[in-house]
């Protein structure tokens, strides 16, 4: 008979849905010796350089942390050049991979750091093969987190086809990005249900390093039940 209390009813069922394993992990010197190594990776176009940027930002700017940066994506016109920017400002470290033993010793060279940031080539979720290299430059730089970043402003069936996909990587995590571009968030449940992922991280902007944040279900679910507006 209560509105209030069904829909808080439902939002808290919804939230249930989203697993959350929440924020950036601990930058510091981890078992096996090295630096922790976090690799993004997913399609073209979900604004991986964007958000690592972020991440960087956040650990150099906000917890006075080691950071070093490391590039694959040398398919994308001036992809380097972005990310590279990017290093410059905030004041990093940044190699450049070409080949898996270009990545492996990469990550060597930055040992003194303590966080390694890995921007990986955007790949289609549908060209296996390319997939299959991404692997190999992934396997390469051994990371202790792998997290699959997906667009909330794609389609259902593109990220079900992307998770498929990536799957083979064995992602840890999920970052979304775009929240300030999408107009529905009922795709998101959905999305966690598919990927077996804990919502690590979510992006709600252009700007770096704040519209970065630590995933929460409760706001996840009032964005599926309120849209854009919630938001705020």
């Amino acid at each position: 008979a209560d509105p209030e209390i069904v829909r808080g009813a439902v939002r808290r069922q919804i939230a249930a849905a989203i697993p959350v394993r929440a924020g950036v992990p601990r930058a510091a010197r981890q078992g096996d010796g090295r630096p922790l190594a976090i690799a993004l990776l997913g399609p073209t176009g979900v604004g991986k350089t964007t958000t690592i940027a972020k991440i960087a930002a956040m650990y150099k700017l906000r917890q006075g942390k080691r950071v070093g940066l490391v590039t694959s994506d040398t398919y994308r016109i001036a992809a380097v050049e972005q990310l590279r920017t990017y290093a410059n400002i905030i004041g990093l470290p940044l190699k450049v991979a070409m080949t898996p033993a270009d990545m492996s010793a990469a990550i060597e060279s930055l040992r003194d750091c303590d966080v390694v940031l890995i921007d990986t080539a955007g790949r289609s979720q549908h060209d296996a093969a390319r997939i299959d290299e991404l692997a190999a430059a992934v396997d390469a730089a051994a990371p202790h987190e792998r997290f699959l970043v997906l667009s909330t402003t794609s389609a259902e069936s593109v990220l079900q086809k992307a998770a498929e996909r990536f799957a083979r990587l064995a992602p840890t995590g999920l970052i979304l990005t775009k929240l300030d571009e999408a107009v529905h968030f009922g795709v998101v449940p959905n999305m966690m249900r598919a990927t077996g992922l804990p919502l690590t991280m979510v992006t709600t902007g252009q700007e770096v390093p704040d519209d970065l944040e630590a995933a929460s279900a409760d706001r996840m679910a009032r964005l599926v039940l309120d849209g854009p507006e919630a938001a705020a």
